[in-house]
């Protein structure tokens, strides 16, 4: 059973591609990728393809082991339990046991650009989380995710229409990778995996300043978008007055200030190592959603 792979969170945007990808590969039969999500309805079209669907709760641990069994590689993809502070790092510890549990020999997992020296409220639950696969023994591929090109859309349409980007990012700089890249990069991990431990960091090819990424939003869209600099505490206040639940306020505004401080300005040519293919650039990523953008 070894050369079965288990994905967790399959149903999520990042995890229907890794689904895809590893099919699309033809380097596993169907029925050795083990999908697991906690409603399995959702991946109903892909037992149809002959995928192993399995119903995963990581907020109910004794509900794992059969989940796990027989799992010889697990990709753990994070979470998005931020509401309540620890529940993601629990959630993940309870995975990451449950793959110790079933005998796994390898665990990879989705974590963040140096989450040790980062500003970003929730890097203490990435590091937990790599501490904990490390402690396991077991041979691991930490895969630290870049900021995904898509995380453009939470901001940028509202900019475009009101012409105005407000960010403390300062001149802090950043290379955004697409998810469908991430995802490559991922299976890829995955397939190599072997008896070795590896670190890899997941980026585009080239950063931009937030002028750089508006003017190339402004001349995919031809709307004109101008970037206004803030402080943390009045970008803090112009979220809370955009109606953001007060409790996500600081997360969003520790990402601009990890930006801001170059802890997230690192370049890697491991996504393209990984998958075997060069990152797409955020100018064909912006031009390729162009309406999305638009709203």
């Amino acid at each position: 059973m070894t050369d079965t792979v288990l994905v967790t969170g399959a149903s999520g945007q990042l995890g229907r591609l890794v689904i895809d990808a590893l099919l699309a590969s033809g380097k596993l039969a169907p029925a050795d990728i083990i999908a697991t999500t906690r409603d399995v309805s959702k991946l109903a079209a892909y037992a149809d393809k002959g995928v192993t669907v399995r119903a995963a709760d990581f907020d109910d641990p004794a509900s794992l082991d059969a989940a796990f069994a027989g799992a010889g590689k697990v990709l753990i993809i994070s979470t998005d339990a931020l509401d309540t502070p620890g529940k993601r790092l629990a959630q993940h510890k309870a995975a990451i046991a449950a793959a110790a549990k079933a005998g796994a020999k390898h665990i990879l997992y989705t974590s963040m650009p140096q989450p040790d020296d980062s500003l970003v409220t929730f890097a203490p639950d990435h590091l937990g989380s790599e501490e904990a696969i490390k402690a396991t023994g077991i041979p691991y591929t930490i895969l630290r995710d870049g900021w995904y090109a898509e995380n453009l859309f939470m901001s940028l349409p509202h900019a475009l229409q009101t012409g105005s980007w407000y960010t403390s990012t300062g001149a802090g700089r950043i290379a955004h990778i697409t998810r469908a890249d991430t995802a490559a990069a991922l299976v890829g991990a995955v397939l190599k995996a072997g008896n070795e431990s590896r670190t890899y960091t997941l980026t585009g090819t080239k950063t931009h300043t937030a002028e750089e990424i508006a003017a190339i939003v402004s001349a995919a869209t031809g709307k004109p978008l101008a970037v206004v600099h803030v402080t943390d505490a009045q970008l803090a206040e112009g979220l809370k007055a955009a109606g953001l639940p007060e409790g996500f306020v600081p997360t969003i505004v520790s990402f601009d200030a990890n930006t801001r401080e170059g802890k997230i300005a690192m370049v890697t040519e491991d996504a393209e190592a990984l998958s075997g293919r060069a990152p797409t650039s955020l100018v064909d990523f912006v031009a390729a959603n162009k309406a999305a953008f638009l709203g």
